[in-house]
């Protein structure tokens, strides 16, 4: 699929980024070069490959979900300008 500098434009337009115009023939090509290589992928016969997440077969060895930290809410608060009900108060933003 060959992409024109035209649609390379009207693309950016879309995504609302800035192209100049000089640029949209070298990103045409390498867009297009792009997109034939994942025609080129799609062209591979994948049908009796079985999907999976990872190559090897193993398990994430995981750790126990254990608490390691203390409590310092108190602490980190006490240098804070105002604090209700162990939350931090600021002043409203949005009006």
């Amino acid at each position: 699929m060959a992409l024109e500098p035209g649609g390379i434009l009207h693309i950016a337009h879309l995504a609302r980024l800035h192209l100049l115009e000089d640029d949209a023939e070298r990103y045409a090509g390498e867009l297009s070069a792009i997109l034939a290589f994942i025609e080129q992928m799609n062209a591979v016969d994948t049908g009796g490959v079985t999907p999976m997440a990872h190559p090897f077969e193993m398990t994430q060895p995981l750790r126990a979900d254990i608490v390691t930290e203390q409590d310092r809410r108190e602490e980190y608060q006490a240098n804070a300008p105002a604090v209700r009900d162990g939350l931090y108060v600021v002043p409203k933003v949005i009006e």
